[in-house]
């Protein structure tokens, strides 16, 4: 099956809920493809051929809290690379890079171990969703700070309409738009 096929297939299998988490907010529920085995491995199927095709050259794969670290996780086996996390403040051991960045209404930090991305280091950036970009562009400024180059981002959605890819500068490659 070709990929285009294979994807639109797995678009199939997010369900929406209006009004979660609060009125007006159509949420895209990924979960729902997870549950179904044989479409969680076309999409494992799907990423690694994206990955491979568009950043060969990807030494480590580094995933964003939390659900980038499902899909992170899985790329990272079957690509044969060492995975790293990015979690939230208080998470990781020992000695941090971190990062605050604006969200809508506050900040946010995100931290990463300081031996974990070494210098020049090529990273995939693995998250689950891409809306405003206030995240991803945290992510890529961590790795970065932290010596590592940022070879490219794998995101599972994007909300086209959010725009979040205008403040990434990094490539991004997105599965499933909506």
């Amino acid at each position: 099956m070709d990929m285009e096929k294979k994807l639109q297939e797995l678009k199939e299998y997010i369900s929406s809920y209006p009004d979660f988490p609060k009125p007006g907010i159509l949420f895209r529920d990924m979960f729902s493809l997870l549950r179904n085995p044989n479409a969680f491995k076309d999409l494992r199927d799907v990423m690694v051929e994206i990955s491979k095709r568009n950043i060969p050259d990807a030494q480590a794969v580094v995933g964003l809290e939390s659900r980038g670290f499902l899909f992170g996780s899985v790329l990272a086996i079957e690509l044969g690379l060492p995975f790293v996390p990015i979690r939230k403040p208080g998470k990781l051991p020992g000695e941090l890079n971190k990062v605050t960045y604006q969200l809508e209404y506050g900040t946010d930090t995100f931290e990463i171990q300081k031996d974990a991305v070494t210098p020049g280091l090529k990273v995939l950036l693995v998250d689950d969703l891409l809306a405003t970009g206030g995240s991803l562009k945290a992510g890529c400024q961590l790795i970065e700070e932290s010596g590592g180059v940022v070879a490219g981002c794998l995101v599972i959605m994007e909300l086209v309409d959010l725009r979040g890819r205008d403040k990434i500068s990094q490539p991004v490659f997105s599965l499933l738009e909506f």
